[in-house]
């Protein structure tokens, strides 16, 4: 769990460093929370604080229910299939993109990235293989000179982000994960966009079998 504590602890690093918490299950749906709480354990005054679950509400990650409290938001399942869309339709086209054009720094990036995602799978580090995970996305984007675009989309998966977090902490598929990432590193390295655009597509298609299987085992979490 992250810990950074002081006086000095800006609003804006409160915020992300909450929703960190909330999109690594750190903070589970459903969890209630107080400012006096967060600013006792943060070291801070409640404003940074206020500002902090504002914007967090703001997202929905937060639910602010007067007289009864502040909670971490249950996961909707709708808001991650309009996610799952979104990120389905973008990253299709972008690999595609990336087996046009793709610099050789980036590809460096891309491999190493697998041989930390290998060691995460050895060590049944689901943390840091999630990390990994999104840096490989997120290299991709990078390598087409669509960072933006990246930080657009990351505005609005939260809640998808929460489902592959709890699938690949029960080791969901996370085999799958690794080689699909195998197949589309090829893919890009080869210059074969149709290879790459179908690993892709079976990439991100498999939060939807994720999403019911972890309903059914935890539907306390979940709208």
């Amino acid at each position: 769990m992250i810990l950074e504590t002081g006086k000095k602890l800006t609003s804006k690093r409160l915020y992300q460093i909450l929703k960190e918490e909330i999109i690594k299950l750190h903070l589970r749906p459903g969890l209630s929370i107080s400012e006096k709480g967060i600013s006792e354990k943060f070291d801070v005054s409640r404003t940074p604080v206020r500002e902090a679950f504002l914007l967090l509400s703001q997202e929905g990650l937060l639910d602010v229910y007067p007289q009864k409290g502040t909670f971490v938001s249950l996961i909707d399942l709708d808001a991650v299939e309009e996610a799952r869309f979104l990120r389905e339709h973008v990253e299709r086209a972008v690999v595609k993109l990336a087996c046009n054009e793709f610099p050789e720094e980036k590809m460096f990036f891309l491999e190493m990235n697998l041989k930390v995602e290998k060691m995460c799978m050895d060590k049944n580090d689901y943390t840091g293989f999630f990390q990994a995970d999104e840096e490989f996305h997120r290299t991709i984007f990078e390598g087409c000179n669509k960072k933006r675009t990246w930080d657009t989309i990351c505005q609005v998966e939260a809640d998808f982000q929460r489902i592959r977090v709890l699938s690949l902490s029960l080791k969901l598929k996370i085999d799958n994960v690794y080689s699909q990432h195998l197949v589309i590193t090829d893919a890009i390295r080869d210059k074969k966009p149709d290879i790459a655009d179908k690993a892709m597509r079976e990439h991100l298609t498999m939060v939807n079998f994720d999403s019911v299987k972890l309903k059914e085992k935890y539907q306390e979490y979940f709208k």
